[in-house]
This record gives C-alpha cells, structure tokens and sequence, in this order.
C-alpha cells in the first residue's frame, strides 16, 4: 500500500509537470496555427502512456537506483574502507588510495549516460536527420565516455584539491580550438550533446559522489569542493563527440586514400 501511495503520489506530481508542456502545444495548435489536432486520440493515449512511463521511471529511480548509488558512494570515500582497514587508520592518504574512487566515478558516469533517456532521443533525432551518417550507438558511447573521464578527473580534482577554474577553463579552451578543426555538422549536436547528460538519471549519482567523497576527504569543503561534478559531465562530451567525428572523418578518408592508390595500381 505504501508503494502504491508513492506511485499516486508521483504520478500526480508528473501530471502537473506535464500539464503546462500539454497547454502550450494544444495551445498554439488551436490558438496560433488554428488548426485541429490531427489524430487527437491517439496524441492523448500518447501523452498518458508518457505520464505513466515518467511516474515509474522516477519511482524506479527513488527505489532502486538512487539508494544504491549513493551507499556506494558513501562506503568508496570511507575513510576506512580506503585506508584497509583500521589498523592503518592513521596513515596520511594520497591521491593514488582512492584509485576505486575514480573507477567507480567512471563506470558510474558511463552506465548513467547509456541510459539517459534525453540522450537516447536525441541520438535517435540525430540518426534520422543525418540519414544513418551518425550512428546511435556511435553517438551515446562518445558522449558516455567523455561523462566517464569527465566524472573520473573530477573526482581525482576534489582529493587534490586543485581549483575548478583551472580545468573548466582550459576545457573550454580546447572546446574552442577543437571546433575549428571538427567536421561543422557534427559541432552543434557535440554542444547540446554536453546538455543532455545533465539529466534525471545522471545529476543525482553524480552529486552524491561529490558531495560524499568532499565531505571524507580532510580538508575539503562539501559546499566548495563537492559541487562541480556535473560541470566535467557538461564539458567532456562536447571534446570526446567531436574527437568520435574527427576519428570517423580521418579513417573514411584514409580508406578513401587506399582504394585511389589501388584503382591507381590497377590502371
């Protein structure tokens, strides 16, 4: 009954949040465009499937996968666990201790993103409007690895201690100069690719290991140093996606390269 009442409870807080989405649509079709909905039955079953879809994923979420996420966190930046043991209770920690710190912050970064339903969209988007150029698994796994190393070097930047301007900036730096080198329709889908990353599955797993791991490292701020993880899961994509269409670019051109050689031996 509980769990039942939770659902109720949540499924009428994802109505709500839908409601506006619904009125705006519905809104500018009758209002703006003043033309019927085509299919009206069926966009209505629609939205009531996502309403219902939205409701249990987030009970999932709550149930499941939040409550794991953050034990795992807590139990990997334990002092103790780290240290193994108590006996070496007193030993003074380096960086290199928490080498399960930055595995797991990398496997974590990487299975939230695969599973991130905004970046299956618009993997899905980018897919049909390239006409099978961009491949969806392509895309997800170059956008799940840059959330992996991007999480992973964040993780090591909080037991270091190093200011986060000093990564954030020169990302960005790089981000810049890669543009100008990166095919320029891959570009714009690489910067909304670092958008969608930041999303329901990702940001709470990713805080909770910041937060976690700030408040046992000695010497760390919760409030200064536990945040910013999101940032590195916001810039790495961009450089990992447009890194992906450069390596594609280069390989479809050197295989272009070797069959001109060979129709040249041939003739």
């Amino acid at each position: 009954m509980e769990l039942l009442h939770e659902l109720w409870t949540i499924l009428l807080s994802t109505i709500k949040d839908v409601i506006p989405i619904a009125i705006i649509i519905f809104g500018f079709q009758l209002l703006v465009i003043r033309r019927r909905i085509p299919n009206l039955k069926k966009v209505i079953i629609g939205f009531g499937y996502v309403i219902l879809g939205l409701a249990l994923f987030l009970l999932g979420l709550e149930k499941a996968l939040f409550p794991i996420g953050e034990l795992m966190a807590q139990q990997l930046t334990n002092p103790e666990f780290i240290r193994g043991g108590l006996e070496n209770i007193g030993e003074v920690l380096h960086w290199s201790d928490y080498y399960w710190v930055y595995i797991f912050a990398f496997a974590i970064g990487a299975s939230t993103t695969i599973a991130e339903p905004s970046l299956i969209a618009v993997a899905i988007k980018a897919n049909e409007v390239s006409g099978g150029a961009i491949g969806v698994w392509g895309l997800r796994l170059a956008v799940a690895l840059g959330v992996a190393v991007g999480i992973s070097l964040g993780t090591w930047r909080i037991v270091t201690g190093y200011p986060i301007h000093w990564f954030i900036i020169s990302g960005y730096v790089f981000v810049v100069i890669q543009t100008f080198f990166a095919p320029k329709m891959i570009v714009p889908l690489a910067y909304d690719s670092g958008g969608v990353t930041t999303s329901t599955v990702t940001v709470p797993l990713v805080a909770a290991l910041g937060l976690g791991l700030a408040s046992t490292v000695p010497g760390r701020s919760a409030l200064i140093d536990g945040f910013g993880l999101i940032a590195f899961a916001s810039l790495f994509p961009m450089i990992t996606v447009m890194g992906y269409a450069q390596m594609t670019e280069w390989v479809a051109r050197r295989d272009r390269q070797k069959r001109q050689q060979a129709e040249q031996v041939n003739q």
